[in-house]
C-alpha cells in the first residue's frame, strides 16, 4: 500500500481520468476547494489518504473493478433439452481498473448422452505388425464401451508412415515396391498419411476396414505421425467431424515423430502451410513437398478445430509424447479463472472460454474503468471557470485547448514563459516543474520538496557524510548545509563543542594538543590519549638528566656530527630515532650550554639541528 500511497501521489495530475490510470489504488477527491490550483495534484491519493486529508467519502471516485454473470443457464443433464449447457456460467461482463485483476470461477461438465467422434490414426510401419493383429475386433470393443456413455458415437480410421524419399526409404526399383523385400517379407510401397476411413456408427464397417490393412516400411524409426495428425485436424469434410460432437483424435504408434525442419534432410525446404492436401485417393499429395509441421503450428490447429489428441504409445514412447488420457465424461468441474487488464480499452471487448473437446463457451465481454463518474454533469457556465474557456468537473476546472490556471483564466499564447525562465540558458521552471500564468508550480518528488521562483531548489541536493544528508546535523536549503547549533563544516559533521577536548585540570588536550571538531589532535611529540594525557617524554627531568649523562660520558671524545651519529647508533640500536627525540627534548628542557667542556657544544647543535 506504501508504494501505491507514492506512486499516487508522485504523479503530476491535475485530472480526475489520468489520476484513475495511475493504479488501481488511487482515487479523486471531487470536493470543491480541497485543495488550491497549485496543489491540484494532491486530489489524486490512496483512498485512506484523501479520506484522513478531510475528502468526504460521497466526493471520492474510486471504482472498483468487479464482474457480472448476465446469464446463467444451470448445467444441463439431457443434450437436446432446452437448457442443456456443458459450461457455467455462459455470459458475464468485468468492468477492470488498468492493473488490477478479477477472479471468478466456471464450472464444466459434460451432459449425458453426448455425441463422440473418434478418430483412429494409426502407424502401419513394419514395427507395428504386432498391434495391428491385435485391434482387428477393436471397432466392437469400443462401440460396446462407448454405448454406455452415449449412443451417439462414430469412428473413424486412417493410417501413415512416412515421406516416401531418400533417407528417410530406400529407393532400389526393388524396395520401392517392396520396401520388406529385405527381410524376405513382402509389405506395401511406403506412403506418407492416407485417409481411409470417414466417420460412421457403423461398427462392422470400421472392422472390416481394419481387417484388410497392411503394413509398409521405412528405414530409420521415426515417423511422419505429425503430418498425419496436421491432415486429420483440417480436412474437416473429409474426415466428418460433426459440428456440435466431442473430438477425439487417437494416434497410434510405436515410434517417435518427425516435425519442423527434419524434412529438409530430404531435401524438402518449403513450410507446412496448415492447409488440408488429400487428393482424389484420399491420399496427402503433399508429403514429399511440404516440411513436417511445428509442434506449435499442430497445437494452433488442434485448438481452432477443437480437437482432443490422445496419444496411445509404447512405454518406451511415453517421454517423446505429451501423453494425455481425459474423462470423456465426468462430473462437475470447477476452474479458478483470472482475468488482469494491462491497460485501457477504447470499447468494449469480447473474448471466449472454451474448453477443448466442447462446444460451449463462456462469452465475456470487458470494459475498462479508466473514466471517472462525477455525479455532477460539467457545468460549462459554472462561475468556477471563466466563461467559454472551461467546464467545472470532479472538483477541478478542465481548461479548454489553450487555457490554463486555476479558473482557465490564463491563455496560454499571452501568457509570458520569460517569468518561468532563471535565464536565458535555462530550461522552463529548470526542468523540474509547469509554467502557469507565468508562474512556475514545481514538480512533486519522491526525494523530497521541489521549491524557488523557478523550481530551482529543492531540499535533497546536499552533501552526506556516512550516507546522512548534511551528517545529520543540518538541513538542506537549495544545494547547501545549514548546520545546527553546535556543529559546523560544509557537511556539518564538525563539533563545536569543546567538552571532550576538556581534560580534569580544566586545560584544552592537557596542554598537548589543539581542539579540533571536538576531538583532541595532540601536538607534542610522545603525547597521546583521548586528551593528549599520556607522555612518557614529557616534563620528566631525571630522564633527561640521566641521558644525558650518558650522553656526556661517550661523546667526550667526539668531535663531528658523523662520529656523534656512529656513537648513538651503537649505544642505542634501533632505538637510536626515539633517543634523538629525547635528547633535542632535554636540550631545550635544560637549555644545554658550552659550560661543560666535556661536550662538544657546537657539534652537539648541528646534530639536533640535522634531525
Amino acid at each position: 500500500m506504501c508504494c501505491a500511497a507514492g506512486l499516487c501521489s508522485a504523479g503530476s495530475t491535475v485530472t480526475c481520468d489520468d489520476c484513475l490510470q495511475l493504479s488501481p489504488q488511487c482515487a479523486w477527491c471531487t470536493q470543491e476547494n480541497f485543495t488550491d490550483w497549485f496543489s491540484v495534484t494532491q486530489r489524486c491519493d490512496t483512498l485512506d489518504v484523501l479520506l484522513e486529508k478531510g475528502c468526504d467519502r460521497d466526493q471520492l471516485q474510486f471504482p472498483v473493478s468487479k464482474h457480472q454473470i448476465l446469464q446463467d443457464q444451470p448445467l444441463g443433464k439431457k443434450m437436446g433439452s432446452a437448457n442443456s449447457t456443458q459450461i457455467f456460467p455462459q455470459k458475464m461482463s468485468l468492468k477492470l481498473r488498468p492493473g488490477s485483476e478479477v477472479t471468478f470461477q466456471v464450472k464444466v461438465q459434460h451432459t449425458e448422452d453426448y455425441p463422440v467422434d473418434m478418430y483412429y490414426l494409426m502407424d502401419l510401419s513394419a514395427s507395428m505388425v504386432d498391434d495391428l493383429k491385435m485391434i482387428k475386433d477393436l471397432g466392437s470393443t469400443l462401440s460396446k464401451e462407448m454405448a454406455k456413455l452415449t449412443s451417439k458415437f462414430r469412428m473413424g480410421f486412417g493410417s501413415f508412415v512416412e515421406k516416401p524419399l531418400l533417407p528417410f526409404i530406400k529407393i532400389t526399383e526393388e524396395e520401392l515396391v517392396n520396401p520388406c523385400s529385405r527381410v524376405d517379407d513382402t509389405c506395401l510401397p511406403t506412403f506418407g498419411y492416407k485417409h481411409v476411413l470417414s466417420l460412421t456408427s457403423n461398427t462392422s464397417k470400421f472392422n472390416e476396414i481394419i481387417a484388410v490393412q497392411h503394413i509398409s516400411a521405412n528405414i530409420d524409426d521415426t515417423e511422419c505421425g505429425f503430418d498425419a495428425i496436421m491432415q486429420a485436424a483440417v480436412c474437416g469434410d473429409k474426415i466428418g467431424w460433426r459440428n456440435d460432437s466431442m473430438r477425439l483424435l487417437v494416434f497410434v504408434s510405436d515410434g517417435n515423430s518427425h516435425f519442423g525442419m527434419d524434412s529438409r534432410l530430404a531435401g524438402i525446404v518449403i513450410p507446412n502451410d496448415g492447409q488440408c492436401h488429400l487428393d482424389a485417393n484420399n491420399e496427402y499429395s503433399k508429403s514429399t513437398v511440404h516440411e513436417y509441421p511445428t509442434l506449435g503450428q499442430l497445437i494452433d490447429k488442434l485448438v481452432e478445430n477443437n480437437i482432443l489428441l490422445i496419444f496411445a504409445v509404447t512405454e518406451d514412447q511415453k517421454d517423446n509424447y505429451m501423453v494425455t488420457a481425459p474423462l470423456f465424461f465426468f462430473p462437475v468441474r470447477m476452474f479458478n479463472v483470472s482475468v488482469e487488464l494491462l491497460g485501457c480499452l477504447s470499447g468494449v471487448r469480447h473474448f471466449s472460454l472454451r474448453p477443448v473437446g466442447l462446444q460451449d463457451s463462456l462469452e465475456i465481454e470487458v470494459q475498462s474503468l479508466c473514466s471517472c463518474d462525477c455525479r455532477q454533469p460539467p457545468k460549462s457556465d459554472s462561475s468556477q471557470c471563466t466563461e467559454g474557456q472551461g467546464v467545472f468537473q470532479c472538483g477541478v476546472c478542465v481548461c479548454q485547448p489553450g487555457f490554463l490556471g486555476a479558473q482557465c483564466e490564463c491563455n496560454e499564447e499571452s501568457t509570458l514563459l520569460s517569468n518561468c525562465l532563471a535565464n536565458n540558458d535555462s530550461e522552463i521552471c529548470s526542468g523540474q516543474g509547469q509554467c502557469y500564468c507565468g508562474q512556475c508550480v514545481c514538480h512533486a518528488s519522491s526525494f523530497g520538496r521541489i521549491y524557488g521562483p523557478h523550481c530551482e531548489c529543492d531540499n535533497y541536493s546536499c552533501v552526506r557524510f556516512h550516507g546522512e544528508l548534511c551528517g545529520g546535523h543540518g538541513v538542506c536549503d537549495c544545494g547547501e548545509c545549514i548546520c545546527e547549533k553546535g556543529w559546523k563544516g560544509q557537511y556539518c559533521n564538525c563539533s563545536t563543542s569543546m567538552e571532550a577536548c576538556t581534560s580534569e585540570d580544566g586545560s584544552l588536550c592537557s596542554g598537548r594538543g589543539k581542539c579540533v571538531c571536538g576531538h583532541c589532535v595532540c601536538t607534542v611529540p610522545g603525547a597521546s590519549g583521548d586528551k593528549c594525557e599520556k607522555c612518557p617524554t614529557c616534563g620528566s627531568s631525571l630522564f633527561c638528566q640521566r641521558h644525558l649523562g650518558d650522553w656526556y660520558f661517550f661523546t667526550s671524545e667526539i668531535q663531528d656530527i658523523v662520529s656523534l651519529r656512529r656513537v648513538i647508533c651503537l649505544l642505542f640500536g634501533v632505538q637510536a630515532y626515539q633517543v634523538l627525540v629525547l635528547l633535542f627534548t632535554c636540550v631545550y628542557t635544560f637549555h644545554v650550554t658550552s659550560k661543560d667542556t666535556n661536550v662538544p657544544n657546537t657539534a652537539l647543535r648541528d646534530f639536533l639541528s640535522s634531525l
